[in-house]
């Protein structure tokens, strides 16, 4: 255990026992007496270690910076903070106390202290120009008038700059108080470290501010100026998360959140967003990406919202929604909502499937309808139909989100597949969730990765052309686990090229659901060997149970035998005619159901 004196004058102790790293569960006692030597009561408390700055033990200005620390701690306590905090903010307010000593330092140099009044001394009959270097920073601060607010704001990250505008703001409440909103506040924006949270705040920030087309209310307007300050200071979001950096941010900009009361107000919010079902750190997440819903009324403005979007949306998907797009409380955005049903209207589509994409997407009410217009312009150019555009916007409603510069980017893409314009609005209509995908960063990587595993380059456009839900699948979880399984079971490289080159969709077939069931029935019941599916790939796209198996039984029992391609190629009506048309009602699905027959069949030839 060791000692430190860190102050000791005339009128004024403190003594604070450190403990070594191996006594660090024990208490700490601080020991304090008045400017006019009335001991103060022993206290007790235990540190949080994270609060706990080193002590500095060099100078200001000359003095030593000790004393004008415990001052401003012995000033700290007299406005009620408890003697943790009172350190805590004196240690991490530099700008403050330099302010304070600069001031003092000042009045030393030009012997201005006798003429320096602002009624403190008269009423303690004393005066200043005798007193020692502690006391003068002492009554220097006092004489500030701010309570301890303001080196509690910069000891939160606070600039001193804005700390004093801010203290106007924050008069009227008591150091004591300001420090509980703080905790709560803290504890509820901040309650996890973990980065995929932190990350996924700031990313669904920056989503909001790049789909916003509508103008900005005033609370939009004061959430995107709190965005971009920190864009400005940090660089971009990705860090909204993290209190340390935010939270200075957000009580410059929202000065009015530490005038909240803890339980009559904020308590209440988060009780309310919680209770119809959102997890703890999303509530965090909803407050830190819309601000000004702290300021709502809890009763008669956020419930009557909540009230409103579940006669409309699903109430189970209310607390998803409200997490992707906070800002479907701001009266703005909900008000959008009225625009963007009457634009749809317009084109035919149903209120059903708008409500789906918007439940889906809710970044839609955040688009204007000039911004829409111009996507539906681009679905057009291609030959999209308006009774086509349905499945589009239902299966892909991100795409309403894109620009119409990224989505040129993917036609040039597919013009390069060698892709004319009739053919890219059919792939838009089949695989729409391609034109939301990022061009360099998800479908050159496909690209480059087939090519790289030895396709021709040449033989890509039709690759993708028969199967463009292929640019979709992971190279390292989809597509490179299903080539090497191929190459495994015995098919040389140049062989599997060969077979996706032919049938291109066998790259999106499950390993254990298909590819292997129906592998395993061709080798071990068939009988047949692998060069059967290198020349018929195509063969794993029909059902093991519906086709396959009640084919392969009906050739078996007339003793026929074919290639896989004659043996499924064939419609249900020609097969029956050709091998047996006993069997015409076993294979023709409109009649009965073929898998259920199959099985049944297939087991009385077993038998």
């Amino acid at each position: 255990m060791a000692t430190r004196l860190l102050y000791q004058a005339p009128t004024l102790t403190l003594t604070l026992t450190l403990l070594s790293p191996s006594n660090h569960h024990r208490s700490k006692s601080l020991h304090l007496f008045s400017l006019h030597n009335t001991p103060i009561p022993p206290l007790s408390c235990k540190f949080k270690p994270h609060n706990i700055l080193p002590v500095q033990c060099f100078s200001l200005n000359g003095e030593p910076r000790d004393e004008a620390h415990e001052a401003i701690v012995s000033l700290l306590i007299e406005h009620g903070a408890s003697e943790e905090d009172s350190i805590f903010i004196a240690s991490n307010s530099p700008n403050y106390l330099q302010m304070i000593v600069d001031s003092v330092h000042e009045l030393d140099e030009l012997g201005l202290w006798d003429s320096w009044d602002n009624g403190l001394f008269k009423q303690e009959e004393m005066e200043i120009s005798g007193l020692g270097f502690g006391k003068k920073v002492y009554y220097m601060a006092k004489s500030k008038g701010d309570k301890g607010i303001l080196p509690f704001l910069e000891s939160l990250g606070v600039k001193l700059s804005s700390a004093k505008v801010l203290v106007s703001y924050l008069q009227s409440d008591t150091l004591p108080n300001l420090l509980n909103k703080v905790q709560f506040l803290k504890e509820g924006l901040f309650c996890g470290d973990v980065y995929t949270y932190k990350k996924y705040t700031g990313k669904n920030a920056k989503r909001m501010m790049v789909n916003l087309s509508i103008r900005a209310d005033e609370d939009i307007q004061s959430t995107l100026s709190f965005f971009q300050k920190m864009e400005a200071r940090h660089g971009g979001l990705e860090i909204l998360g993290c209190g340390s950096v935010s939270f200075p941010l957000l009580i410059e900009t929202f000065p009015r959140l530490l005038l909240c009361p803890v339980e009559n107000h904020l308590q209440h919010l988060f009780e309310l967003l919680a209770s119809i079902g959102v997890p703890r750190d999303d509530v965090a997440s909803i407050l830190l990406c819309f601000p000004p819903a702290f300021f709502y009324d809890v009763q008669k403005t956020i419930k009557l919202r909540i009230s409103a979007l579940e006669k409309v949306w699903d109430k189970k998907e209310i607390p998803r929604m409200l997490v992707k797009y906070p800002w479907i409380l701001s009266a703005c955005i909900l008000a959008n909502y009225k625009q963007i049903l009457t634009f749809f209207f317009k084109l035919k589509v149903p209120k059903r499937d708008v409500d789906a994409a918007i439940q889906s997407w809710p970044h839609i009410l955040g688009l204007s309808l000039r911004r829409l217009n111009r996507t539906i312009d681009c679905f057009s150019e291609l030959s999209v139909s308006k009774q086509r555009l349905v499945p589009v916007i239902t299966e892909s409603p991100q795409l309403l989100l894109r620009k119409p510069s990224e989505f040129s980017e993917v036609v040039l893409f597919l013009e390069e597949m060698e892709f004319d314009h009739p053919t890219i609005g059919k792939t838009l209509c089949r695989c729409p969730k391609i034109f939301a995908a990022n061009v360099e960063n998800t479908l050159r990587r496909k690209i480059k990765f087939l090519i790289d595993f030895g396709f021709s380059n040449e033989h890509m456009p039709r690759i993708i052309r028969k199967y463009p839900e292929l640019l979709l699948l992971d190279p390292d979880k989809t597509l490179h686990p299903r080539l090497e399984y191929l190459i495994s079971i015995g098919i040389p490289k140049r062989k599997v090229c060969s077979m996706v080159h032919r049938f291109s969709p066998i790259l999106g077939y499950s390993i254990e659901n298909v590819i292997k069931p129906k592998l395993e029935f061709l080798l071990n019941t068939m009988g047949k060997p692998l060069r059967e599916i290198v020349d018929y790939p195509r063969y794993f796209s029909y059902s093991l149970e519906k086709k396959i198996k009640p084919r392969y039984f009906v050739l078996k029992r007339r003793n026929a035998e074919c290639n896989l391609e004659k043996m499924l190629y064939k419609s249900d009506d020609d097969f029956a005619e050709e091998f047996m048309s006993f069997d015409r009602l076993l294979l023709v699905p409109n009649k009965i159901d073929s898998g259920e027959r199959g099985r049944e069949y297939s087991e009385n030839e077993i038998n």
